[in-house]
């Protein structure tokens, strides 16, 4: 891959992962998706004590119905369980299909008011995240998380360098129009990032758009 391509996807993965500093909170929410590092860095969390509860959020979709046997939430549950965390700690939410339903059903799943969450999420879509958890739950202390992982570890066999690219520009598209849908809140989107982000567009990563 040319190294003008790398370039520009480091601006986009700079921008899109921000690592909130984290401290104890009434639960940990792991969004599901193709990627069992999620469902780890949730599960170290909760061994660390930082919360006394964990849910995991996602029903199969594009590109995890072929990897799980069942939910995002539900492998990323046995994941969790296999890593230490206790049953009874978990709580399953096996619907949501997008990050708003994550946090919204999360929200609806739990039997009490939660007024502070950790929610851990791949590290390229960190950003989309916070601004969604502005909007859908402002009321909410929230820290963002992620596994600790580079740009350059970020690739896997099923998701390599090229797919993650696509993501990338398709969430800053996220960034750039969902305000205006009231999905998430408004974020400054730097200059850099911009040119970066249409340079990778000329260049064809473009697989993920808004629908």
């Amino acid at each position: 891959m040319k190294s003008s391509i790398l370039t520009a996807a480091k601006v986009l993965w700079d921008y899109h992962c921000i690592y909130d500093p984290l401290e104890g909170a009434d639960i940990i929410i792991g969004l599901g998706s193709y990627d069992p590092r999620v469902a780890e860095r949730a599960s170290d969390l909760y061994l660390e004590g930082l919360a006394p509860w964990l849910i995991f959020t996602g029903r199969s979709g594009r590109g995890t119905d072929k990897l799980y046997k069942a939910s995002e939430a539900e492998a990323f549950a046995e994941i969790a369980i296999r890593r230490g965390v206790p049953e009874r700690a978990i709580i399953i939410e096996p619907n949501a299909t997008n990050i708003g339903e994550n946090i919204r059903f999360s929200r609806e799943k739990l039997a009490w008011d939660a007024v502070s969450g950790i929610f851990v999420t791949k590290p390229q879509t960190q950003r989309r995240v916070h601004a969604t958890m502005l909007r859908q739950w402002p009321e909410a202390r929230a820290s963002i998380s992620a596994p600790l992982v580079s740009f350059e570890e970020q690739p896997t066999a099923e998701f390599p360098l090229e797919m993650l690219i696509h993501e990338m520009t398709g969430d800053l598209q996220r960034i750039l129009e969902y305000p205006a849908k009231g999905y998430q809140i408004a974020q400054a989107v730097p200059l850099e990032v911009m040119e970066a982000y249409d340079f990778l567009i000329e260049q064809g990563f473009d697989g993920h758009p808004v629908r």
